[in-house]
């Protein structure tokens, strides 16, 4: 009669010691070495002790954002320091401020860099030489904790139940403001299994910030643990969790707030029918829409399966065509080798990238997009609508496509030199290219965007062009690739816009971060850009942290105006360029990045200003550049929504 109620007992005790020996370490501690480290009894180390000290010590039990603490010291001189702590929404006041004491004092003494971050199972602990909203970087983490959780039995099934399960806890996450952004759930695999999920972002988000984060943390979740009985992926704006054992604790499900035996108390009859109608109403609707999605992901895969060959039109209807082949799963899976690790050559939000080998020998690049996603299903439509006949020297050729069951992949032709961005900021591989070759990579990407704007059937905007987008083959020639966010304009349209504004800070024209505006002329700031970084060999984004100015742009264009241009001509370059050459190429640059969209060049006047010498004296004066985008801005640290009009950053990294 007893031994049941032993082996519950032991089974809760067993589970009990697991989740404090957990919450006892980190989870994981990152610091990016790429910001540099501070100087030990500088003035930064003694703000960096200040906030912690402050955030530790601090109460952070507010009825607005409990669990949750913002703090900074704003120094005059490079020392500046701010601090963020939140605690998972789950827990009490005091295991979250034990947790915050604990992970600010482990992250003082193992990170020495500026910028850090560090997880423990019941908190987050961050600081950072600038404000964060400026840093945003979703890439996850994945604790140690992963590799020790064992396979599942029924891998399709369980990703299917436990995606379901985490994408409902996202949308709850992002469209319940009373929930802090922290959502828990379950939901029943078997009889005898149910899955436990958890979802939560940092509280400095907007909703559309947080959603971003969450699609590409859950992106990560699928494709590191989805076959697994339990895993864990952090970002630094959000975090994802699941297990097969209850790990988050339901009773206190609203975390500083009532206890839930309070709350049912106080709550009147009228209140709970209300929540009932509008909970089966809500359910309603998300099962209309889901219903949706499903047929319309298995309307692609039928039309896909019944050719061998298709093109998708702009419409979304498929016909047969030649140029674009339907590729077999199991052909994609040899090639890989079965999508081994060591076959990986790059992962983004929407999923990972695997060098291949065909049975022909061929090399090929396969972009595997997120199974379950409706993002990854977009984004399929959207490479293969607009780049599936664009045949351009300057272009990513797309080979080929496949979706079976789950999958969804698209084939590309292989880029044995990675990416611009490998060789424009890295000193040792930078110098393995002269200017003549530079010079090739500028005219490529010029030719290539041409091609989009004016000369391929549609005018294509990129939206998304920066150096890791700009690939390179074996003879070093510029290809535009990623074409993910792109978006066609009609024959006589020039302009769009947007609410949802996706891309890369440094790269984003004033009039698209700041208004969703974007046209060919959104490309040609982004252009103007990596023109100067080729150049200079530094980033526009994060320049301020050399102190020459408050960015690259804003850099040039003072040495521009004082008649001092080749100061920020990379000494790399300066003995195998022609001098005329270069400050002719850092004027073009300067006319694309000025602040009025009106006043740069089509990218038909760059392509003829780049291969005619005798054009230079006739340039026109530039006007300043857009130098506030992507500048560090002060601003109150605790206000819950910083974002840059709910501002969404994509980093997809294809390659």
């Amino acid at each position: 009669m007893h031994q049941p109620s032993a082996i519950v007992f032991t089974t809760i005790l067993t589970l009990s010691m697991l989740s404090t020996l957990s919450s006892a370490d980190p989870l994981y501690t990152f610091c990016p070495t790429n910001y540099g480290n501070y100087t030990p009894n500088s003035q930064f180390e003694n703000n960096l002790k200040s906030v912690l000290n402050a955030l530790s010590s601090s109460p952070i039990l507010t009825d607005s954002l409990p669990g949750f603490s913002n703090t900074s010291i704003i120094d005059s001189s490079d020392s500046s320091v701010y601090g963020q702590a939140l605690c998972r929404g789950d827990i009490d006041f005091k295991a979250c401020k034990v947790c915050i004491q604990s992970a600010s004092q482990e992250i003082l003494n193992t990170c020495k860099t500026k910028d850090g971050i560090i997880w423990y199972e019941h908190c987050q602990v961050r600081y950072s030489f600038g404000i964060f909203s400026s840093l945003i970087d979703n890439s996850g983490k994945f604790p140690d904790h992963n590799k020790l959780e064992k396979n599942v039995s029924n891998p399709d099934r369980f990703e299917e139940v436990l995606m379901d399960l985490m994408n409902t806890l996202s949308n709850q996450t992002v469209s319940d403001p009373s929930e802090r952004m922290f959502a828990i759930g379950e939901t029943k695999f078997s009889d005898t299994e149910t899955i436990y999920g958890l979802s939560q972002c940092t509280r400095d988000l907007s909703p559309d910030s947080c959603d971003n984060c969450l699609q590409e943390t859950l992106g990560d979740l699928q494709s590191c643990c989805s076959s697994r009985e339990g895993g864990i992926v952090l970002s630094k704006g959000c975090n994802v969790r699941f297990e097969l054992y209850r790990f988050h604790n339901l009773a206190s499900k609203k975390g500083f707030k009532w206890k839930i035996w309070t709350v049912l108390l106080v709550i009147c009859a009228s209140t709970v029918v209300a929540a009932i109608i509008f909970g089966c109403f809500a359910a309603y609707l998300r099962s209309n829409r889901l219903q949706k999605d499903d047929k319309s992901q298995q309307a692609l895969m039928h039309d896909l399966a019944s050719s061998t060959a298709v093109t998708i039109t702009q419409d979304g209807n498929f016909v047969s065509s030649e140029e674009l082949q339907f590729v077999d799963l199991s052909t994609i899976q040899v090639a890989t080798d079965n999508f081994a690790d060591s076959n990986k050559i790059g992962q983004g939000g929407f999923g990972t990238v695997y060098k291949g080998v065909l049975a022909d020998g061929k090399e090929v690049a396969v972009k595997r997009l997120s199974r379950k996603s409706r993002q990854g299903l977009e984004e399929l439509k959207n490479e293969v609508i607009l780049i599936a006949k664009l045949q351009h020297r300057n272009l990513v050729r797309l080979l080929g496509c496949c979706i079976e069951g789950n999958e969804k992949l698209l084939l590309y032709e292989y880029m044995p030199n990675g990416s611009l961005d490998i060789f424009i900021f890295d000193s040792e591989r930078r110098s393995q290219l002269d200017w003549l070759t530079y010079y090739n990579i500028i005219c490529g990407i010029a030719r290539g965007l041409l091609y989009l704007h004016e000369d391929s059937r549609h005018k294509i905007i990129h939206r998304d062009l920066k150096p890791n987008n700009v690939l390179l083959d074996n003879e070093m020639v510029a290809k535009i690739s990623d074409f993910g966010m792109a978006r066609i304009f009609g024959e006589n349209q020039n302009t769009a816009n947007t609410k949802r504004v996706v891309g890369t800070y440094g790269y984003m024209a004033p009039e698209y971060a700041m208004e969703g505006l974007f046209s060919i002329k959104s490309d040609v700031f982004s252009f103007g850009v990596i023109l100067l970084e080729i150049i200079s060999g530094k980033k526009n984004s994060g320049f301020y942290l050399t102190g020459h100015a408050q960015t690259l742009l804003a850099y040039v264009w003072r040495l521009w105006t004082d008649g001092k241009e080749l100061e920020c001509v990379d000494p790399l370059l300066i003995g195998s360029s022609p001098i005329e050459e270069v400050v002719r190429c850092i004027h073009i640059g300067l006319l694309c990045v000025q602040e009025d969209p009106a006043d740069r060049p089509t990218m038909s006047d760059v392509v003829v200003l780049l291969g005619n010498e005798s054009l230079s004296l006739s340039l026109p004066q530039p006007r300043q550049p857009a130098i506030a985008v992507g500048r560090v801005v002060p601003v109150d640290q605790t206000d819950t929504n910083p974002s840059l009009n709910g501002l969404t950053v994509s980093n997809i990294l294809p390659r």
